[in-house]
């Protein structure tokens, strides 16, 4: 699985993976206007832009 999203300087995505609850955090720190990042994981592991994140995750408590 391939995901390519646009994010600015400050802002992250978080990779969580379901199964255990293991999460990491990605965050651009190049400022260029806009940093594209593509990220590969496997189809297990939940991402989300940060700002969605926490609104899931109340939800799921």
């Amino acid at each position: 699985m391939a995901l390519v999203v646009g994010r600015k300087v400050g802002e992250a995505i978080i990779l969580e993976n379901s199964q255990d609850d293991t999460q990491m955090r990605i965050e651009v720190i190049k400022d260029d206007g806009m940093l594209r990042l593509k990220i590969e994981a496997p189809k297990h592991i939940q991402i989300y832009r940060e700002e969605i994140y926490g609104e899931q995750r109340k939800n799921r408590l």
